[in-house]
């Protein structure tokens, strides 16, 4: 038997996964499971990678000790978010995508290069915490100074495992640097925004070997977890989906990135996939259920929430896409500042969030249609949101879409599945 291990680490946990393939079938079985998240360091949002690392170590021997017959690891994680590098050293700290630092970089970002030929180059859509505003904002603070890599997230993780130093596709068509035309790093991007260019080397490719750790491969998967994720759906091209997690990622395979006005006014992005585009949207996710159950509900579990949710007849709706429901110091107020009526129970806040979601995928939905062209019949939904049939619910009734709910480990699958392939 030859078996796999996927890392798959979110902004709020990460899990070891060991795969293994039974005839046609990929089984797989979770092994280790360990808290992410942001911490506050001198009023700034920052991951600790000590921990990250520490954990990501913690759970290959877990899985070594179960298993003799692991052949490989890759990891991914969530997209933008990087480690500078000055050698072998980290430059501290390692800033959050949720962090604020960027809001006047994004100013002064555009003030040297609009967005709209922003957009034209690459195809991004406009976030703030995209990884180009981030290295603006290091830039200008100095930080860029002694730097020699930076090194997204999964690539700064596997570095510390092997050695290698790697900037995979996936991860690095997330951050609005690379050209949506060549699919390389946009040189002339770099140079425009003053970026020093020893800081972008050649792109590496799903499947690629990069070294080993404790006898095992170090294989880049698609690296970005939104990627893996797609591939660990199995979607065609005649089917939307959405990767259901903090965030919620609506796209569809395209054969090439859409870099029109209607897309950049829509803020679609065109991201790297293995031999197409994902033509997607960020939208907003289980974040708001999240938030919402840690300082209102923290005793329920998550059934519990949903039934008080069914049972609410509150049918007010708010924009959950909206800035003030991204990083608020309380949801609930979010919510209260936003309704016009007032929710009276807990059901009625978490009926409110679940509707609100539904509609913002409906949106969405419209404007990809709209812009590709094409119609679609078929919604599938795999992460964490496909185990909440409430919300699925409530998605095909607002769509009228056909809606296939996966509640698997899409992002793990993928992950395993390109591991797979380089063993061949």
């Amino acid at each position: 038997m030859r078996r796999y291990l996927a890392i798959d680490i979110g902004a709020s946990s990460g899990r070891h996964i060991v795969g293994w393939k039974e005839g046609c079938a990929i089984k797989t079985q979770e092994v280790y499971r360990f808290p992410n998240a942001m911490e506050t360091q001198d009023g700034h949002l920052t991951w600790n990678i000590e921990s990250l690392l520490e954990h990501v170590k913690k759970g290959i021997e877990v899985a070594l000790e179960q298993f003799n017959d692991l052949v490989s690891l890759s990891i991914d994680t969530w997209g933008v978010d990087y480690v500078l590098l000055n050698g072998e050293s980290e430059i501290l700290p390692c800033y959050a995508y949720r962090d604020s630092r960027t809001i006047s970089a994004t100013k002064e970002v555009h003030a040297i290069l609009p967005f709209e030929k922003l957009y034209e180059r690459t195809g991004i859509q406009k976030q703030g915490f995209n990884t180009i505003y981030q290295l603006h904002s290091d830039l200008v603070s100095g930080r860029l100074e002694n730097a020699t890599d930076f090194l997204m997230m999964p690539c700064y993780l596997m570095y510390k495992l092997c050695g290698t130093k790697a900037h995979e596709f996936t991860n690095a068509t997330t951050g609005a640097l690379v050209n949506a035309s060549t699919l390389d790093y946009d040189m002339d991007l770099v140079r425009a925004l003053g970026l020093p260019e020893r800081l972008f080397k050649k792109l590496s490719y799903p499947g690629e070997i990069l070294g080993s750790y404790k006898g095992l491969n170090v294989v880049l998967c698609a690296t970005h977890d939104t990627a893996s994720a797609v591939e660990g759906m199995g979607v065609t091209e005649d089917q939307l989906y959405i990767s259901s997690g903090t965030w919620s990622l609506l796209g569809v395979k395209t054969p090439c990135a859409l870099t029109d006005s209607s897309s950049m006014k829509a803020n679609y992005s065109n991201e790297g996939g293995i031999h197409y585009n994902r033509y997607q949207k960020n939208i907003m996710g289980m974040w708001v259920i999240n938030c919402l159950k840690s300082e209102i509900a923290p005793d329920l579990d998550i059934t519990e929430v949903v039934e008080l949710a069914r049972k609410s007849t509150f049918c007010e709706t708010v924009d959950v896409n909206e800035e003030i429901f991204f990083a608020p110091k309380s949801m609930k107020e979010a919510f209260d500042e936003r309704l016009v009526s007032k929710c009276q129970s807990i059901g009625d806040y978490f009926a409110c969030a679940y509707k609100s979601l539904a509609l913002c995928y409906k949106r969405a939905i419209d404007e990809l249609q709209n812009n590709v062209g094409s119609s679609y019949s078929e919604l599938v939904i795999a992460g964490g949101g496909a185990k909440n049939e409430y919300l699925n619910s409530l998605v095909r009734q607002i769509t009228g879409m056909h809606v296939i709910a996966l509640p698997i480990e899409a992002t793990a699958l993928g992950n395993l599945k390109i591991q797979m392939e380089a063993d061949k």
